[in-house]
């Protein structure tokens, strides 16, 4: 080849780059952006009425250690209600959520109730260097109302994965140390003067604290009510339960102090402390309710009312994320409303959930409940219900995106 050809050649490449270079992507902006290229890739996970259910709700996310993300859902066989024949599900992505693998069963309680999945990774058990997943779960055998009147009991479980939930373990029951009920028709052992009732885990991810005094620690947030129902809205009681052995024992936090909070989530703040953010169930204020611990759910703080996250008695997610540059910060998702359950937003508290940004809104129809996550390749993603709980959609975006 001549040096005329080469330089042709040259020439040709640079107007190619300087033509072309406007509209090359990174893998990460590949991909189906939403509506107004609000810089969100979206997909949907479950389906209501695929693989023999009728409903999918509750939805729980986590990273593995090899990157796959897998994302959970109480499947309901018959319908969309909260009691039943409802199992635990999950589906599994191995490309940063662009696509979603085949339904696999992870719970199966008869033809009772397996719900509230609350999923963990322990990366610090010398038994097991690659990680094993712990999946925190409740059953049921009676509707809420017959629960409350102490006509049935809430369980706490948990199973096992050592394999990023391809299989699982038998299930362990951990009721007799998670929870205090009163029930010796169901279980002599079970015969606490507090009489617990109703309980629920979190529910979303559970938390493996990294840092501090209290690393390795499994920390689950949850709730309760105690005796008799007197004002539904107001009897639920946040909690927490912990580990520092891998499982082997579990201890109860005590409770937070205000009547009517439920559905909590905990992220570790950048100082190795604990924010525990919780539903307020009452109803009183229709915001958020925080509560803090120095050491890791031993005690708390006060309660405090959050008005910068403003709620319409729903269902939130935190979790803590490291930006490229700076102190870690705080991300928050719910239905930004105080009305509905709509308008799905996330937003990021730089110091530690003292405050919060306005966020940015991921969908403004119906969506309900939803879970964080942060993927391999540093962006991150949210599984959550949408279209008046239709579907299970997994969206995901640049942390640069929040910083608009």
């Amino acid at each position: 080849m001549n040096l005329s050809k080469i330089l042709l050649g040259v020439l040709f490449l640079n107007l190619c780059l300087a033509s072309c270079g406007k509209t090359m992507q990174s893998p990460r902006d590949r991909g189906t952006r939403s509506a107004g290229d609000k810089g969100v890739t979206e997909t949907v996970v479950f389906e209501n009425g695929q693989d023999g259910y009728q409903c999918y709700r509750i939805p729980a996310i986590v990273k593995a250690p090899n990157g796959d993300l897998l994302a959970f859902a109480e499947a309901r066989r018959n319908d969309c209600g909260d009691f039943g024949d409802v199992d635990m599900v999950l589906k599994r992505s191995t490309d940063n959520g662009k696509s979603w693998g085949k339904l696999q069963l992870a719970v199966d309680f008869g033809s009772h109730q397996a719900g509230n999945p609350a999923p963990v990774y322990d990366l610090t058990d010398p038994a097991f260097p690659k990680g094993r997943l712990f999946l925190f779960y409740n059953t049921g055998t009676a509707h809420e109302a017959d629960v409350r009147k102490g006509k049935a009991v809430r369980e706490v479980w948990y199973r096992t994965s050592t394999d990023n939930g391809q299989s699982w373990s038998d299930a362990v029951n951990i009721t007799l140390q998670t929870s205090r009920p009163n029930a010796p028709s169901v279980d002599p052992a079970y015969s606490f003067k507090e009489d617990w009732r109703s309980y629920a885990n979190t529910p979303g991810h559970a938390l493996q604290i990294q840092n501090g005094k209290f690393k390795g620690r499994l920390f689950v947030a949850a709730n309760h009510s105690a005796g008799p129902p007197q004002d539904q809205s107001r009897d639920y009681i946040a909690h927490a339960f912990y580990s520092d052995d891998h499982g082997q024992t579990f201890k109860l936090s005590p409770n937070l102090d205000y009547a009517g909070g439920n559905e909590a989530t905990a992220a570790e703040t950048s100082d190795g402390s604990l924010l525990f953010n919780f539903r307020n169930q009452s109803g009183d204020a229709k915001y958020r309710l925080q509560g803090f611990t120095k050491d890791a759910g031993e005690s708390w703080k006060e309660v405090r009312v959050m008005k910068d996250l403003p709620d319409p008695v729903c269902q939130g997610s935190m979790i803590s994320f490291q930006p490229q540059k700076g102190k870690s910060v705080l991300l928050f998702s719910n239905a930004n409303s105080q009305t509905r359950r709509e308008n799905l937003t996330v937003r990021r508290s730089t110091d530690d959930g003292q405050t919060w940004s306005a966020g940015q809104v991921i969908f403004p129809g119906a969506a309900a409940y939803s879970d964080l996550v942060v993927q391999t390749n540093g962006d991150i993603g949210v599984l959550y219900e949408k279209d008046g709980y239709k579907r299970i959609s997994y969206a995901q975006f640049g942390y640069e995106w929040l910083e608009k």
